[in-house]
């Protein structure tokens, strides 16, 4: 019999916000992103803002995100949790992104176009399939395509590939490695790992209590893991579809390499087209394109 889970799950929308999206736990995102950005920055202060976004005008489609924070700069994070690939996902990256810039012009007056950085971290729960090079870190900017030089800083993409991340507990060297291998196996846990006794992981792991929550917390983690279920089963169903239809489609060209094949023998030995349409049941049409 399998251990009743000890920790919520955080590819689940309640157990992502409850670790993540309260002012209660912003120590927590403040280091998971502070650990995302490694060098080049340093988040000592987050205000959590409103995750719905309108565009420019009223009929402007509107973007709606799991965590929206501005840090003491005035800098944006959007912070995406994305457990099932869509086909447009980076179109959508982009689009969000180019909500913030735009939404920084003043509503009057005069303006330099000073921006504010923006930056998008997705946490993924899948891998890019284009893209298919093992890594689990992909940072994007624009780019001088010839001298590789970065062209602008303030627009940043930063996407976790959660399933090409496969570090043990033992091979974790620092506190992103950490924060990783929390993130991909936390529900699976039973206890907090020696690797990962930091105080930041001894708060995660006292929030990530199942235990812990009250009725109204329950019911909504238990919602929110029923839509996880769900999409795993359309994915898996999708999955298995689709290699169903490809062992049809090689059934089918095993069928028709094979009658090549029997028809070809037969012209070969002198049988009449139709001698041949009476042994193998094909048509004079088929034969003659099979011949051919």
């Amino acid at each position: 019999m399998l251990p009743k889970e000890k920790y919520i799950n955080p590819f689940t929308d309640f157990g992502f916000k409850k670790l993540f999206g309260s002012e209660f736990n912003k120590e927590l995102l403040i280091d998971f992103l502070n650990q995302v950005l490694g060098e080049r920055e340093h988040i000592h202060e987050l205000s959590y803002l409103n995750t719905e976004v309108q565009g420019r005008s009223l009929v402007d489609r509107k973007a709606v995100f799991d965590l929206f924070c501005e840090n003491e700069r005035g800098e944006k994070f959007i912070i995406e949790l994305q457990n099932v690939r869509q086909k447009f996902f980076k179109d959508r990256s982009i689009y969000y992104s180019a909500l913030l810039l735009q939404d920084q012009a003043p509503k009057g007056g005069s303006w330099d176009y000073k921006l504010k950085a923006v930056y998008t971290i997705g946490i993924l729960n899948f891998t890019f399939q284009d893209l298919a090079d093992g890594r689990y870190v992909r940072e994007i900017q624009l780019m001088d395509r010839e001298t590789h030089e970065i062209f602008y800083n303030k627009l940043t993409f930063i996407y976790l590939e959660m399933p090409n991340f496969r570090k043990q507990e033992e091979e974790l060297t620092s506190q992103f490695d950490k924060w990783m291998y929390v993130l991909k196996n936390l529900s699976r846990l039973q206890d907090r790992p020696r690797a990962l006794q930091e105080k930041i992981f001894e708060r995660l792991f006292s929030a990530a209590e199942i235990a812990r929550l009250n009725p109204k917390e329950m019911k909504a983690y238990d919602e929110s893991l029923k839509v996880l279920w769900d999409n795993y089963s359309i994915i898996e169903t999708a999955k298995e579809e689709g290699r169903e239809e490809g062992r049809e489609e090689g059934r089918e060209k095993g069928r028709v390499e094979r009658d090549i094949e029997i028809v070809k023998a037969m012209k070969s030995k002198g049988y009449s087209d139709s001698e041949i349409i009476a042994l193998t049941g094909l048509s004079i049409e088929e034969i003659e394109k099979l011949a051919q």
